[in-house]
């Protein structure tokens, strides 16, 4: 047996299982996932130690990782691979021989559903909202797609500008600034990504006051459950384009199934998979 799973908070309505089970089938594989959720267990932010300390001697070979633990997983590893040092954060630990590396498949996730979901929009001005660990992924991922200047907001403006000043050591001082979120560069986006939980089916509404967005501009989110959070469904009726979560999602466990398990996975069958696994 082939045992996984996601560690993360409110997530006991997350595809992973489904995703990575049927690509597990498909394979042949006797593969298990399992959601460790704090919250439906019951645990503290300061069980994630001993939680994840125990994952060897429980037979797992690797698990997923989420909200809210990406970075705060890492002094808990024994490793982290270039991608999760790149981010400073982890969403897959590969479990080999009782140790755990840390590795980070949301950046290559979010830069393979830009390309593919919106390949020509404008991309000289963006707003991201979201500075934590699944922002530092999209961050990157945007700057390396072309961004030329990136306003960060986080509702902790600490987080925000020290994402900044990580992303101007790599990419220079002046692609990525810190923004307040009340006081937001809306109107001046090309395009607006959320990289925040805000709009999960446990975290509902919208990070943003939609009434500002206009036909010109895209905007994309990272969340997939709801695939339509509150803030696509007002931008694509003020005629934005919209990129949804999906692609995202896919792409990440597609790469975290093969550093799991050892095996590659199929990206148009899990595509599939998610899609059955909506109906």
């Amino acid at each position: 047996m082939i045992r996984t799973g996601l560690v993360g908070r409110s997530i006991m309505a997350s595809k992973s299982p489904w995703l990575h089970e049927q690509e597990g089938a498909a394979q042949g594989l006797d593969l298990t996932y399992d959601l460790i959720d704090f919250t439906q267990r019951g645990l503290a932010d300061d069980d994630l130690g001993a939680t994840i300390r125990a994952l060897p001697a429980q037979g797992y070979a690797g698990v997923n990782v989420t909200f809210p633990f990406k970075q705060a997983v890492i002094p808990l590893l024994d490793g982290l691979a270039e991608s999760a040092e790149r981010v400073g954060a982890v969403n897959t630990i590969a479990i080999r021989d009782g140790k755990l590396i840390g590795h980070n498949t949301d950046m290559a996730g979010f830069a393979q559903n830009l390309a593919s979901g919106l390949p020509d929009v404008a991309v000289g001005h963006v707003l991201q909202l979201g500075a934590g660990g699944a922002g530092a992924a999209v961050a990157i991922a945007l700057l390396n797609s072309g961004v030329a200047n990136l306003a960060l907001a986080d509702i902790d403006p600490t987080r925000a500008s020290a994402l900044c000043d990580r992303l101007a050591a790599v990419f220079g001082d002046r692609r990525a600034s810190p923004y307040s979120m009340l006081d937001l560069p809306i109107t001046k986006a090309d395009g607006i990504v959320n990289a925040t939980p805000l709009g999960m089916a446990a975290h509902p509404g919208a990070p943003i006051d939609t009434a500002l967005l206009d036909a010109r501009q895209w905007v994309a989110d990272i969340v997939y459950f709801p695939l339509e959070t509150e803030l696509l469904r007002q931008a694509r009726a003020r005629g934005c384009r919209v990129l949804d979560g999906s692609g995202m999602v896919i792409a990440q466990a597609a790469i975290a199934f093969e550093i799991m398990t050892g095996h590659p996975a199929k990206l148009e069958r899990m595509r599939a998979s998610f899609l059955s696994g909506l109906a």
